[in-house]
């Protein structure tokens, strides 16, 4: 964890309601924030530029070289699978609606310790194991630090461009128990992670995850509200974010 802060004003607006506040954390160098029915830690500067840099590299090595990102989203299922990346078994999920099977608007890998899996909007996943993967086990031991939580999987978003994106979702299938703690660390271009109540839409806020960025998700934020990132035109280039659980096996 870095000390890179310049100072200790919130770089977002939370709403100016009843239940939200924030303060900075000087030992930790970190935002404890307090929202209705949830908390959040939040630390902007959580890794240097050698760790992202060497990490994006990580996230990337295959055996047909780079690539840029322009070209990374244009590639069929077919094409990504015979690009045999050595570290992320990176896969293109599909969802069906309406009888029509459609993809992920983005590239997904689970890992995580043997017989742990969960499943969301109909996608059955199972983890690859993470035991020797020495790239994610210290990624693992920088959020865990962070969070105060052992974490035993992870999922890996990879958003290639700005047409890529998650819709508004909780994690809140019962494999990750009744008030779960999630943390996620963020790489590439910066994108606006958005918040908003279940019960009330209005009640919203975004946070921008730089690269190196942290945040941790607890409380009963999962049954209380939503998030999601939004597709941009505005945006190019590829993001990586990493959502650290705990899944209840057995």
């Amino acid at each position: 964890m870095t000390d890179l802060f310049n100072n200790s004003t919130l770089p977002f607006s939370l709403p100016q309601a009843k239940g939200f506040s924030s303060h900075f954390d000087d030992d930790l160098n970190v935002f404890k924030i307090s929202i209705p029915d949830g908390q959040l830690l939040y630390a902007v500067d959580f890794l240097n530029k050698k760790i992202i840099d060497r990490t994006v590299e990580f996230f990337l090595e295959n055996n047909n070289g780079p690539r840029g990102d322009a070209e990374w989203a244009e590639l069929s299922a077919d094409q990504l699978a015979a690009q045999d990346f050595h570290n992320i078994r990176w896969k293109q999920d599909y969802i069906s609606m309406y009888g029509k099977r459609h993809p992920l608007p983005r590239l997904t890998a689970w890992y995580g310790e043997p017989g742990t899996s969960y499943k969301y909007s109909g996608i059955q996943s199972t983890a690859n194991d993470w035991t020797n993967n020495k790239g994610l086990q210290y990624l693992r031991g920088q959020i865990e630090a962070l969070a105060r939580v052992e974490f035993n999987s992870v999922l890996l978003n990879w958003y290639r461009g700005g047409s890529d994106k998650i819709s508004w979702h909780a994690d809140d299938e019962k494999e990750f128990g009744e008030n779960p703690v999630i943390g996620s660390l963020n790489f590439g271009v910066t994108r606006d992670f958005q918040i908003r109540r279940i019960d009330n839409h209005k009640e919203k806020f975004k946070i921008p995850l730089s690269s190196g960025s942290a945040l941790v998700m607890s409380g009963a934020m999962q049954h209380n509200w939503q998030h999601c990132v939004h597709s941009s035109t505005k945006i190019s280039g590829s993001r990586f974010n990493l959502t650290f659980r705990q899944v209840l096996q057995g």
